[in-house]
């Protein structure tokens, strides 16, 4: 699906995890795609659209810290597993490496530890909450429900607003923003865009 989505827009998904990581989360909910929209640089229709109803960067922001706190920072370097839990049950986690490495070499416990998962550009595992996969599937939706062959931005907030449920839109309504109102601006903003 990610094939369709504009060059903006496939920005947004990738700060989005940015945010996360930021934040210390562990997962990209609707609050930090929000986020990853309000923090697009350079002109953009579903950020003027936000900018309009008075949505900012810095209220939503605190906002989403008052209602989900900060994480611990990732630590990029850190194992995924905690050696003194696996000695607790009987496993050498040093042992456990050198057998690896004296078998298949050097790094092949890193090697082995980066198969398969889903990381952020630093290396911390960040995957995205089922409320945020649905954003993302209400924006193909709403691109499509309007004609339009790609996914912009601009559905990536109506996305958003269709869910409903998510932190994202709780932020929102915390911060005064009338719903309704920003619905509008932002289909204003695809007309004028168009």
């Amino acid at each position: 699906m990610l094939e369709r989505f504009t060059k903006p827009a496939r920005q947004v998904v990738v700060g989005a995890r940015e945010q996360a990581r930021e934040l210390g989360h562990h997962f990209v909910g609707t609050e930090h795609i929000l986020l990853a929209l309000l923090a697009t640089e350079g002109p953009d229709p579903a950020v003027e659209a936000l900018r309009e109803s008075g949505v900012e960067l810095a209220t939503i922001r605190a906002e989403i810290g008052r209602m989900v706190g900060r994480g611990e920072p990732t630590d990029d370097d850190q194992d995924d597993f905690d050696p003194d839990a696996l000695r607790a049950i009987g496993i050498d986690p040093d042992r456990v490496r050198a057998k690896l490495e004296a078998t298949f070499g050097a790094g092949a416990m890193d090697w082995l530890r980066s198969r398969g998962r889903s990381t952020s550009r630093h290396g911390s595992r960040i995957s995205m909450t089922r409320r945020a996969k649905k954003v993302l599937e209400l924006s193909l939706r709403e691109a499509v429900r309007m004609h339009y062959g790609y996914i912009d931005t601009p559905h990536v907030l109506l996305g958003l607003l269709r869910e409903g449920r998510g932190i994202a839109v709780h932020a929102l309504r915390n911060s005064g923003v009338n719903l309704t109102e920003l619905r509008r601006r932002t289909l204003a903003s695809l007309d004028q865009a168009a």
